[in-house]
Order: structure tokens, then C-alpha cells, then sequence
């Protein structure tokens, strides 16, 4: 099943909704775009990892024809490196105004959603 970007956006944003849940109304308000941000990135994060599975993250380059290939890390792993920070540090930032209670499970989540870390 190949759901559109946006598709998968909202999808995503409602996961977020879901977990944290447990925001007061305002807090949620405030963080509303972080959300909506975060949706965005795990979006583009499983593309640039479907390409990278596919393709690796290294290719062959040339500045010219006259100049030998070298490997380069290719521009989609650059980019991968820099939405993965980006994306845990909004899951932090949203984890950090949970309410105390319900920070613990939606911690216990969120580091089942990215693999174990922390």
C-alpha cells in the first residue's frame, strides 16, 4: 500500500496526537506544530531510509570526465543524519511538557519507536 507524503503525514500526526494524549489543552496547543513537524520528519526519514536501503549511502563521483571517481557519502545519507537529530529532538522537546505521569509510558514508546534509543 503506497500512501501519498501527505497521507502518511497525517497518519503519523495522529500516532503523535495519540501518545501524547496526556497534554493539558494549552500544552497541547503549543505543541501542535512540533507534532505536525515531527510527522514531517518520520515521513521523510523512511523515504531517505528506503533510498539509502536500496541505494546505500555512499556512491562513485566525479568532478570531470578527466578526473577519477572517488566514494562520497551521498546527499540523502547527509540529510538523513540531519532529520534524524531534528526528529529527536522534537520527540524530546514534546516528551519534556508531558505531565510527569504520563511521561514515563510515552517515553517507554517513543523509545520503541526509535529503536531503543534514548
Amino acid at each position: 500500500m503506497d500512501l501519498s507524503k501527505e497521507t502518511r503525514v497525517k497518519k503519523e500526526y495522529a500516532r503523535l496526537r495519540k501518545i501524547f494524549a496526556g497534554l493539558g489543552e494549552d500544552e497541547a496547543e503549543v505543541c501542535d506544530g512540533l507534532m505536525v513537524q515531527a510527522a514531517r520528519l518520520r515521513v521523510l526519514l523512511d523515504d531517505a531510509w528506503s533510498d539509502i536501503s536500496v541505494n546505500g549511502d555512499v556512491e562513485m563521483f566525479t568532478q570531470s570526465e578527466n578526473a577519477p571517481p572517488y566514494e562520497r557519502k551521498r546527499p540523502v545519507a547527509e540529510l538523513y543524519n540531519t532529520r534524524e537529530k531534528n526528529y529527536q529532538t522534537a520527540i524530546r522537546q514534546l516528551l519534556d511538557r508531558m505531565p510527569q505521569g504520563t511521561r514515563d509510558a510515552a517515553e517507554d514508546i517513543m523509545k520503541f519507536a526509535l529503536g531503543g534509543k534514548k
